[in-house]
């Protein structure tokens, strides 16, 4: 089912049109729908459901969107959170994220952030190092408590999606190398403070394709035997997450066949499962809408100037990404495209959204839909040449609300300072 879909000439997210919030909201703002996100999220709990004998939990992995209204919505409904910072763990938490239910990720932890996570009582942190069980062992030893932890294991198995986002093979910087797994699970039971309860992994994002995941999970399932001969208590199996979601004409795998795969590689185990997806889950729920500026014809080609830019959706220009584009208006059939670049004001020549697209005739004033903006845009923008962060929407039915507003140029301004030794600007 679409929750963004053209009714009476205008596209609608739901029951709303999107030109009606860009009238109260103005541009560019991304648009989430409420019942997208519902959406994929009974899809994974569906699929789990519908696998017999699976123990599993599913922790909505935060980078993707840390909007605390998705947080919140995904946590009314069961989910736990994976975070990979400090102030990941402070979302999820305001959010209404039990603690219990937050697993810590990410390769680089900081003793204090280590401290922070064992004070709120998180549920699980994934060590990525032998350095960081030592201090982990050390912050537990002062807090005078026993730390449970999953130690995250690089399967050397290739996800096959871009290299920017594959994090599953031996030349990536997360997890411990799976040769040298069995040395690192010794040194975690030596440590008297940490309570070493299961294996994690995750190979990458925007996975398509099923076989690396039952390559991976091969791979773990023969050390989480080794480990278990080797004297420790396995539990859990952190699946981690990654599956992708339709940019352009990607062809998918549902949940329920991925639960299928995951079922059959692990049938026998005796491991909770934990699984973490996040793109999957708001990646084709958000849109980001934009307004024409001017249309610049050219010698070599013809350049629709937006006012998104690429410091509001880097993805086009660091992952050399596609997102569909679609006018807000709907074009009549027979109506002929011109061919285009959709770019941004930025002074910058990589600020594009859109090479070399065939879209309907664009004016100025005329609103474009940016479709499976929902990860990785807002979360990932910036404020380069002092562009005020885009606001977030969320539609549920045919109610909006805006769940973070534009910032004015005053308030950006407000959060800097001279230093003591500069005059005071005097009118």
């Amino acid at each position: 089912m679409s929750f963004f879909k053209y009714q009476d000439g205008e596209m609608h997210a739901e029951g709303v049109s999107l030109a009606a919030i860009s009238a109260q909201v103005g541009t560019p703002f991304y648009c989430y729908s409420a019942g997208a996100l519902r959406a994929a999220w009974r899809e994974f709990a569906d699929g789990i459901k519908g696998i017999k004998n699976m123990n599993a939990s599913v922790c909505y992995a935060m980078k993707a969107n840390s909007n605390l209204a998705v947080v919140r919505l995904f946590g009314e409904m069961g989910a736990g959170a994976d975070i990979v910072s400090v102030g990941e763990m402070q979302r999820a938490l305001a959010a209404g994220i039990p603690a219990k239910r937050i697993i810590y990720s990410g390769v680089g932890k900081k003793a204090s952030e280590l401290m922070a996570a064992l004070q709120v009582g998180v549920g699980q942190i994934n060590v990525e190092s032998s350095a960081e069980i030592e201090t982990l062992n050390a912050v537990a030893a002062q807090l005078g408590v026993k730390a449970a932890i999953t130690i995250r294991v690089n399967p050397d198995v290739d996800a096959g999606t871009h290299a920017k986002i594959t994090t599953g093979r031996k030349e990536n910087k997360f997890g411990i190398d799976i040769d040298l797994a069995r040395e690192a699970f010794a040194l975690a039971g030596r440590q008297p403070h940490l309570e070493v309860v299961g294996v994690a992994m995750h190979i990458g994002s925007q996975l398509t394709s099923l076989e690396p995941y039952r390559a991976a999970i091969a791979r773990v399932r023969e050390l989480i035997g080794q480990l278990r001969t080797d004297g420790h208590r396995i539990e859990r199996f952190d699946i981690g997450g990654g599956l992708g979601i339709v940019y352009a004409d990607e062809k998918l795998p549902s949940i329920a066949e991925f639960m299928a795969v995951v079922a059959r590689e692990t049938d026998g185990l005796g491991c909770e499962l934990t699984f973490e997806p996040g793109r999957r889950l708001v990646g084709e729920a958000g849109v980001l809408v934009s307004e024409v500026i001017l249309v610049k014809p050219g010698a070599a080609k013809t350049f629709v100037i937006v006012d998104a830019a690429m410091n509001d959706l880097i993805r086009p220009t660091l992952y050399e990404a596609w997102h569909d584009i679609l006018p807000v208006r709907e074009p009549r059939q027979d109506t002929a495209t011109m061919r285009c670049d959709i770019v941004g004001p930025i002074c910058e020549s990589g600020d594009f959204l859109a090479q070399n697209r065939d879209l309907p005739p664009l004016a100025a004033g005329d609103l474009v839909m940016i479709r499976s903006a929902g990860a990785y845009g807002a979360v990932m923008a910036s404020s380069y040449n002092t562009r005020p962060l885009a606001p977030e929407v969320m539609v549920d039915g045919t109610r909006f609300a805006v769940i973070r507003p534009r910032p004015t140029i005053d308030e950006m301004l407000s959060a800097e300072r001279f230093p003591p030794w500069m005059e005071s600007v005097k009118a």
